[in-house]
């Protein structure tokens, strides 16, 4: 029997590109989907595509903190105490020198680190009382050190994973589990936007499927490709200047372009 079945998974970014797979899923191995996205159509589409199944919806932005607590509040309702949040939702938009906006930056951090935060505000205080759960945040090789046109997004992932870190020591008395996930490139309409080259992209399927074995497993931390994964974590781990220059020729060499 899989370790999803008949567990309640508040999904957030649930109607559109990863969440979307997500669902689909998680619904497949039995479990409780308690989908949550700001995209009223989205969600809509994902109701239709999942007539039948044991899914509920709630619009909700996570940068709205009053607004998720009510959704996860009335999601509970009517499927029962949260098991596990894979916090799914983010964005990603270019954050270059040329024309630099910190409201792009703050918006950008407010979503992928903030909408985390609340996200794990709202069910957390279920989970303690319970002393039991699964806290899942999806992060980034981004968060592995800073990129050219990527400050904020990577930024805010660096984030994602230091409070995460911070979590998981916390919480083990309670019997919550906390797991980082920080996958490479996925085809996906966010990296659509992206102009430049995209090493190891990955199929959505098949993310979706390694995040979701490392989820079964309770993984503490997985980073994926491996060889992405390996050279990245070379970089962070040499010299800032050297790791600095490595980077700056891959600028020269226009591999890092436009991410409109």
């Amino acid at each position: 029997m899989s370790p999803f079945a008949d567990q309640v998974i508040v999904l957030t970014g649930a109607a559109g590109g990863l969440g979307r797979v997500f669902t689909r899923r998680l619904l497949a191995e039995g479990a409780a989907v308690a989908a949550i996205d700001r995209e009223p159509m989205g969600l809509q589409a994902l109701e239709r595509e999942h007539a039948g199944a044991r899914i509920a919806t709630a619009l909700a932005d996570v940068t709205d903190r009053e607004a998720l607590v009510a959704a996860v509040r009335d999601l509970e309702a009517k499927l029962g105490p949260a098991d596990r949040l894979i916090a799914n939702a983010g964005v990603g938009r270019a954050t270059g020198t040329h024309q630099f906006s910190a409201a792009d930056f703050a918006d950008i951090v407010t979503i992928n680190l903030i909408g985390v935060a609340n996200s794990v505000a709202a069910v957390l205080p279920g989970m303690i009382e319970r002393r039991r759960g699964h806290l899942v945040a999806l992060s980034s090789l981004a968060s592995f050190r800073g990129l050219p046109m990527m400050s904020a997004y990577c930024a805010s992932k660096t984030g994602v994973n230091a409070l995460f870190d911070s979590l998981a020591v916390e919480l083990a008395p309670f019997g919550i589990a906390v797991s980082t996930v920080c996958p490479g490139w996925i085809r996906t309409p966010l990296t659509e936007q992206v102009k430049f080259k995209m090493p190891g992209l990955m199929e959505p399927e098949y993310a979706v499927g390694r995040i979701l074995d490392a989820v079964r497993r309770k993984k503490r931390f997985v980073a994926f490709p491996w060889r992405t994964a390996t050279l990245l974590r070379l970089l962070r781990w040499l010299p800032a200047g050297w790791g600095d220059r490595f980077i700056g020729g891959g600028v020269r060499r226009g591999e890092f372009g436009e991410w409109k």
